[in-house]
């Protein structure tokens, strides 16, 4: 988490460099088209800055402050290190229990088709979201009575 916390905090440095170039040059790009309209110079200096570019990458570096800042608190509250930053570590140390799976089920692939055709229902016609309900309930009743009567039963 030491390095996931440095690389935020250099893309917040960047991205406030940036900022800061990024005005800077569109001060001195339109410096005389402004600097001819009759008014004071820092009316002049406010008018030229392109403010949504600007903001918009002040605000980028403030969040990549805000994430590296909550990633060296969390670092720093949990207590050890973890076994991703240890160069010792071997990869099943950081490999934790993630359940159970059935990598002979064909079911979760009827259930990812019936989530698309859900969602293709919202994009194309409202009368496909209840056909792909009822291939998620088919789904979901195979999924369970697969479990249900064992490994490979016919």
């Amino acid at each position: 988490m030491r390095t996931n916390a440095g690389l935020w905090w250099l893309l917040a440095a960047f991205f406030f460099l940036v900022a800061v170039l990024y005005t800077g040059w569109n001060l001195i790009s339109h410096w005389d088209t402004n600097a001819t309209g009759g008014q004071s110079y820092w009316e002049t200096v406010t008018l030229s800055i392109e403010w949504v570019g600007s903001v918009a990458l002040l605000f980028t570096a403030f969040m990549g402050a805000l994430i590296a800042f909550y990633i060296g608190k969390v670092h720093k509250a949990q207590g050890g290190e973890l076994p991703e930053d240890i160069l010792t570590a071997d990869i099943d140390d950081g490999d934790p229990e993630l359940g159970e799976f059935s990598p002979w089920s064909w079911w979760p692939i009827v259930l990812a088709f019936s989530a698309a055709l859900a969602m293709i229902g919202l994009a194309v016609g409202t009368w496909l979201m209840p056909i792909g309900f009822a291939v998620f309930v088919v789904a979901i009743v195979g999924w369970v009575y697969e479990y249900y009567r064992g490994y490979f039963a016919r």
